[in-house]
C-alpha cells in the first residue's frame, strides 16, 4: 500500500470515530462555538426583555456602556458583612471564579426573579464544571435598608439560603459606591425603588471582571460557557496533565434537557479512545511499512 493511501486511511479512521461524537456535543450542548456565540449575544441582550422600563433620570445606553467598560477592572480591598454579621473580604474568594449579583431587598419583583433564575443557572453550570469550582455572592446596594438581617430574609424568601457557597453580603455606603463604580453598575433612585441594569458579573480567579451577563431570565448556557472558559482554562496556557484532563472534561460533558443539567458523556470517551487506538495501530504499521519499503 502506498504511504499516501495509508495516511488517508488513518485520517479517515480518526474522523469517523471522533467527529460524530464531537458534532453531537456541539449540536446538543452548543459546544465551544455556540458558547462563543452565546457570549456575544449575552453582551448585546440589553434590549427588550433584558432591560426593565426605566424612568427619565436613567440613561440605559450610558449604563450599558459603563457596565461593559468595567470588564478588565480588578476588584480589591473590599470588606462586607455576611447575613450573620461576620466580616467577609472579597479577597477571600480569590483562587476561583466568582459571580456577583447586585440587588436591593425592598425590590418586590425584578430582584427576586433575577435571584431565582440565577439559582437555576448556577445549578446547570455546576453540573457542567463541578460544585466547588466557583463562588457566588449577592450584595445589597441599598445601604440604608440592606442590612445582614434583610439579606438573610431575602435569601430565605427566594429559597436559596442553603445553596452551597452562596453568600449574601451588606456593606456601608462608601464601600458600595466604590464597588458599583468598579463594576460599572449604575443605579438611580426612582418612585418604584431604583432603576438599574439587571446585571450579573463574572469575575476570574484573580479578581478581574471577566464578563457581564444581563437580564432577569438569561439563558443559563451563557453563564455555563463563561465558567467553562475560566474553570477549564480555554485561554492559551502551558500544557500540563491537569489542563489536558480539564479540556477532556470540557468536551465530554453534554446537556440533558430532561433534567436541565450537564452530564459526563462516556460514549464520547469510548469513541475517542477507540479512535486514538486505531490511529496508533495504523501509525505503527505505517512506520514499519516506510522503514522496510
Amino acid at each position: 500500500m502506498r504511504p499516501a493511501v495509508l495516511i488517508n486511511v488513518m485520517v479517515s479512521i480518526l474522523m469517523f470515530t471522533i467527529w460524530p461524537h464531537t458534532y453531537a456535543q456541539a449540536s446538543t450542548d452548543g459546544g465551544v462555538f455556540a458558547n462563543a456565540k452565546n457570549r456575544l449575544q449575552g453582551e448585546e441582550q440589553h434590549s427588550k426583555q433584558n432591560l426593565k422600563s426605566f424612568g427619565d433620570d436613567f440613561d440605559s445606553d450610558k449604563a450599558l456602556k459603563n457596565s461593559q467598560d468595567a470588564i478588565g477592572q480588578t476588584l480589591s480591598g473590599y470588606t462586607f458583612h455576611d447575613r450573620n454579621g461576620k466580616l467577609v473580604k472579597l479577597s477571600d474568594f480569590h483562587g476561583k471564579p466568582l459571580l456577583i449579583s447586585l440587588i436591593y431587598t425592598s425590590c418586590f419583583h425584578v430582584c427576586p426573579a433575577t435571584t431565582q433564575n440565577l439559582s437555576r443557572a448556577i445549578r446547570t453550570t455546576r453540573s457542567a464544571v463541578g460544585k466547588n469550582k466557583f463562588s457566588i455572592v449577592t450584595i445589597g446596594f441599598d445601604t440604608l435598608h440592606d442590612t445582614p438581617d434583610r439579606m438573610r430574609g431575602f435569601a430565605r424568601q427566594q429559597g436559596v439560603s442553603n445553596v452551597y457557597g452562596w453568600k449574601f453580603l451588606s456593606a456601608d455606603k462608601p464601600t458600595i459606591t466604590r464597588l458599583t463604580t468598579n463594576l460599572g453598575f449604575i443605579f438611580v433612585p426612582s418612585p418604584k425603588g431604583f432603576d438599574h441594569l439587571i446585571q450579573t458579573t463574572v469575575v476570574d480567579k484573580n479578581g478581574e471582571v471577566y464578563r457581564q451577563i444581563y437580564g432577569t431570565d438569561f439563558d443559563p448556557s451563557i453563564l455555563t460557557g463563561a465558567m467553562k472558559e475560566l474553570v477549564f482554562g480555554l485561554s492559551p496556557a502551558t500544557l500540563s496533565l491537569s489542563s489536558l484532563v480539564n479540556r477532556a472534561r470540557l468536551f465530554c460533558t453534554i446537556y440533558d434537557p430532561s433534567t436541565g443539567t450537564y452530564k459526563f458523556n462516556y460514549a464520547m470517551i469510548f469513541g475517542m479512545s477507540v479512535g486514538v487506538l486505531m490511529v496508533s495501530i495504523t501509525g505503527f504499521f505505517l512506520i514499519r511499512f516506510l522503514r522496510y519499503s
